[in-house]
């Protein structure tokens, strides 16, 4: 490694890190003028809100805003090198675009990963004690209850059918567990309410009948005004939906709960493995909006800085725009959940490579 690797590598960092901290206070600052009622109604004072919210307020900020601050820490002191003819000197003296790029990736590598760890471990639990804190104090409501016509399967071979779920008390009225063996109906168990009883899973069945099938054959036991204590593999959590859940989990959880989803039979899982490949797909973003801000910024042309960071943030913007759409795409439509996360890297992948081409020539 070089000393003007190092000199790069130094001028990345200290200008990303500046960037970061510059724009998370900017951040801060407008978030609390909006919440500040909601504090003093909940009679909080100035480092009660700091430790319970804006500590876990700023992991969630960085991990959606890096590679923006990638790019217009890049094109900041890139810029710089360029208006100073730093760069210049050194294609004078035969060293490549490409050559000079080198500390550059290995800046944003470092960046990248050190997003990567946070993406995977620390913001998720961030994002948890955030939106706590949010439901508690500023009466955010991020879940979504199932009430009617609930159907799922609870394992391969036993699908449940719930007309209503009521909250309040756990219970479910008119309810069906079917049990199924080698693809054949075996077993209906029917009950015209259920009530939860016990943690974990034991409930209390009422009112109900019980028709076991063996081919042509057929009994029924009908129990009517009686009550059976049964174990149902089922909870409180079946029923939630919580709009902020996928982000609340670290990516071992979100594995889990993605095949727990397929189980039960639940479709919504594909949110789920977005959420899952735009953890590694975003940290990769780094690097590819590194090349970009490099090939812009590192020729010296009228206009300087203002130009260059103009350009910068039209490529953030467009970054954002192209990446909330080809999310949205794969939640609701049929765009695999692997290019909804990856397609942005795709297309400013191909945008870095035409740019440094044609600086090469």
């Amino acid at each position: 490694m070089k000393k003007l690797d190092l000199y790069i590598i130094k001028k990345y960092l200290v200008s990303f890190f500046f960037t970061m901290f510059l724009i998370t206070m900017v951040s801060i600052v407008i978030n609390y003028s909006e919440q500040i009622h909601r504090f003093i109604k909940a009679e909080l004072n100035f480092f009660e809100v700091m430790s319970q919210y804006y500590i876990y307020y700023v992991p969630w900020i960085n991990g959606l805003m890096w590679p923006l601050f990638s790019l217009i820490s890049v094109i900041f002191f890139t810029s710089r090198l360029a208006k100073n003819s730093e760069i210049v000197a050194s294609l004078s003296s035969g060293v490549s675009n490409w050559r000079i790029l080198l500390p550059y990736i290995m800046a944003a590598s470092i960046i990248s990963t050190l997003l990567w760890v946070g993406k995977n471990y620390v913001i998720p639990y961030s994002n948890k004690e955030k939106h706590y804190f949010e439901s508690e104090v500023l009466n955010k409501n991020h879940e979504n209850v199932l009430r009617d016509n609930i159907h799922f399967f609870l394992n391969a071979n036993e699908k449940i059918f719930i007309h209503r779920y009521l909250r309040r008390d756990t219970s479910a009225l008119v309810f069906r567990l079917e049990t199924f063996e080698d693809g054949e109906l075996v077993k209906v168990l029917s009950a015209e309410k259920i009530d939860f009883k016990k943690a974990p899973k034991l409930w209390t069945i009422k009112n109900y009948d019980i028709r076991e099938i063996n081919g042509l054959n057929e009994s029924i036991k009908i129990a009517s005004g009686e009550k059976l204590d049964t174990i149902i593999d089922l909870t409180h959590d079946d029923f939630v939906r919580n709009t902020k859940g996928m982000e609340n989990m670290s990516t071992k959880d979100l594995r889990e709960h993605i095949q727990r989803k397929r189980e039960r039979g639940i479709s919504a899982e594909k949110n789920y493995l977005v959420e899952l490949h735009l953890r590694n797909a975003q940290p990769f973003a780094i690097i590819i909006l590194t090349i970009i801000g490099f090939a812009v910024a590192s020729r010296k042309v009228r206009g300087g800085m203002g130009l260059h960071l103009a350009i910068g943030v039209t490529i953030g913007a467009a970054y954002v725009v192209i990446s909330q759409f080809s999310s949205t795409f794969s939640n609701n439509l049929s765009l695999s959940p692997f290019l909804g996360a990856w397609i942005p890297n795709i297309i400013f992948g191909v945008v870095a490579l035409f740019l440094m081409f044609r600086g090469q020539n």
